[in-house]
């Protein structure tokens, strides 16, 4: 019950409101594509440099109307959501800066936060107080328009990183958008965020990245993967996503990648000095441990999906 009434406050307030979309990826055409379920008559209004992709979204009734320059499209906007590469996202505060009303709400859904508040306090001077940066876990190997979904977000989380100065308003916001497009809102520090992702997201596209171009590299490669097991697969599909949008990551969030990788390169070495002097113990206690971890892992993923 308690949902429903949250979810029909959320639509009352954003069916009224003017939101424009910077960006029409997978992230961006996905946010479209859930309000248009959500709200069929909401006023929305995408930019891109693509307008095929933006003509096709407007032929798809999942926007009311299009613009390839920001100032035309962000005239008299209530929400714009940034949906671009993290180090796009200056360029655009520039084209943004001269026109954005002082009552505008802007978020972003980079993969990196650090990078994006000091964009906005180069672009700005200080970061306004209704910017509210953000950040959806959610995406796929593929990126685009044409593979963007309505039920992008649902069941996953957004993480907003709000600053002292954010005005409570504006936050609520941005809040009441994730929520109605079907995600779970948690709020936490630029500086944890960065880290966190940094483990959880980062670090494994990386890994992914470097083992199949390390493959691909030997003589024997077409032999390798063409006995390649699923373990493989599943493990190595994320070496599918965007490359422009991972190298963007890594060079926005290169610190905290860092400590991170070089904490698992220290416990490859102690994996392979365990093999190396046939330590069995030590080999049976790690993949112990980390079977552990990851069932208990699931245990509490699966008991969050029943309760949804």
């Amino acid at each position: 019950m308690a949902n429903n009434v949250a979810d029909n406050v959320a639509k009352s307030v954003i069916e009224n409101l003017k939101v424009v979309i910077i960006g029409l990826g997978l992230i961006g055409g996905s946010i479209a594509r859930g309000l248009a379920a959500k709200l069929p008559d909401a006023n929305v209004v995408a930019v891109g440099r693509n307008e095929k992709v933006l003509q096709q979204a407007l032929s798809d009734g999942m926007i009311s109307d299009y613009f390839t320059d920001i100032g035309q499209a962000c005239k008299n906007a209530d929400l714009i959501v940034i949906a671009v590469p993290s180090l796009s996202v200056k360029n655009i505060l520039k084209e943004l800066q001269p026109v954005l009303g002082s009552d505008t709400v802007v978020t972003d859904a980079a993969s990196v936060k650090g990078e994006i508040i000091e964009s906005v306090t180069q672009v700005f001077g200080s970061v306004p107080e209704n910017f509210v940066p953000g950040h959806p876990i959610a995406g796929s190997e593929h990126s685009g328009y044409s593979v963007s979904t309505a039920n992008l977000f649902e069941h996953k989380k957004v993480i907003l990183t709000p600053l002292e100065n954010t005005k409570e308003s504006s936050y609520e916001l941005v809040e009441k958008l994730w929520k109605l497009l079907g995600a779970e809102v948690i709020s936490m520090t630029v500086k944890h965020h960065d880290e966190v992702l940094a483990a959880t997201s980062h670090l494994p596209h990386l890994l992914a990245y470097a083992l199949v171009d390390t493959l691909s590299q030997q003589g024997e490669s077409e032999e390798i993967f063409r006995y390649a097991a699923g373990g493989f697969r599943d493990f190595t599909r994320i070496a599918s996503s965007d490359p422009q949008m991972w190298h963007d990551i890594f060079m926005a969030n290169g610190d905290a990648t860092i400590t991170v990788l070089d904490e698992y390169i220290e416990g490859l070495y102690r994996m392979r000095t365990a093999i190396k002097d046939q330590n069995s113990a030590e080999l049976m206690s790690t993949f112990i441990r980390a079977k552990k971890s990851r069932d208990r892992f699931l245990a509490m993923f699966s008991a969050k999906r029943s309760k949804t």
